[in-house]
């Protein structure tokens, strides 16, 4: 009887220009190797230059966009397109790449273009054939939390996040990123938590209307706001890559998405399941506990260890 293939967990890391995404690829590789994880970052972004990790796998092999733009004299948003439709019609040469990696936590940093995850299909067609090659992802989906200070730019945001999540078709966490640098975009109209939790946006709404320019906008605001609230999907987890604890909570809620913690790689746990089940986090210590290795240094676990750093 033949065995069943290997599952691969790990983060399609996604989000438009300057949201952090190289930078959380690099937090996360060095956080997740502290915990004891064997991760491998692959860059599927053609416009990478003098990568701050290191890259097991790197588009810029096949293809890179400053070649796609000089040769078919395309900007940088149609050579951004066609070298996704390039790599997946190459998906040979990515599959042969991945091969060499066994037993391995997968990052991919992809692209910032904000079309490709909203209604392009290439990067769309390569997640789906990456799950048909037994890898259980998660797309990230990193946003600038300062958008947090402007209520017109943070609906776009959700509309921008929501479409996405629609069209992408993983297990989505969307993430607020560079938390530390907030405070210098002003202050918020409401607690950070109205944010994340995406509540009552009628709020936001009559906040915006006390804005001249807004206030003829204001039917199309409402009803914006009504499709995002009716779809119920966008949430955020704040993100700030230099605290530990932050890191901590998405690799968390990550985890919970991909089914990492429930996967064949770690012993079961019960008592974890459940928790993640209902929602809560009392029990994520003990996951963590059970599905990372434990660091024998003084006599500590890898959470100790982690917390040390």
């Amino acid at each position: 009887m033949a065995s069943q293939p290997a599952l691969h967990f790990g983060q399609v890391v996604i989000g438009p220009p300057g949201s952090g995404k190289t930078t959380y690829c690099r937090g996360m590789q060095e956080f997740l190797s502290h915990l004891g994880r064997k991760v491998v970052v692959v860059n599927l972004d053609p416009a990478n230059e003098g990568l701050p990790y290191p890259c097991a796998v790197d588009i810029s092999e096949l293809v890179t966009l400053d070649d796609v733009m000089d040769g078919l004299k395309l900007g940088p948003n149609g050579g951004l397109i066609y070298s996704m439709e390039y790599l997946e019609a190459n998906l040979d040469w990515l599959e042969n790449k991945l091969k060499h990696h066994h037993d391995c936590y997968f990052l991919f940093d992809c692209p910032g273009q904000v079309e490709l995850y909203t209604h392009h299909n290439s990067v769309k067609n390569i997640f789906a054939q990456l799950s048909k090659w037994n890898f259980r992802l998660t797309a990230v989906h990193l946003v600038d939390s300062h958008y947090c200070a402007d209520p017109a730019k943070f609906i776009s945001v959700l509309c921008t996040s929501l479409s996405t999540m629609l069209h992408v078709e993983l297990p989505h966490v969307n993430v607020l990123s560079k938390m530390d640098l907030i405070e210098q975009y002003g202050r918020l109209a409401f607690n950070l938590d109205f944010y994340t939790e995406v509540l009552d946006l009628s709020y936001l709404v009559e906040h915006l209307a006390a804005d001249p320019f807004f206030k003829k906008f204001h039917h199309l605001n409402v009803k914006l706001a009504e499709v995002i609230q009716d779809y119920s999907l966008v949430s955020f987890v704040p993100l700030n890559v230099q605290d530990k604890e932050s890191m901590m909570q998405v690799l968390r809620t990550v985890d919970k998405a991909n089914g990492y913690c429930f996967g064949d790689l770690e012993e079961r746990n019960l008592q974890v399941m459940m928790s993640a089940a209902v929602g809560a986090d009392f029990q994520f210590s003990t996951t963590l506990g059970v599905q990372e290795k434990y660091v024998e240094a003084a006599g500590k676990t890898v959470e100790d260890e982690v917390m040390d750093l």
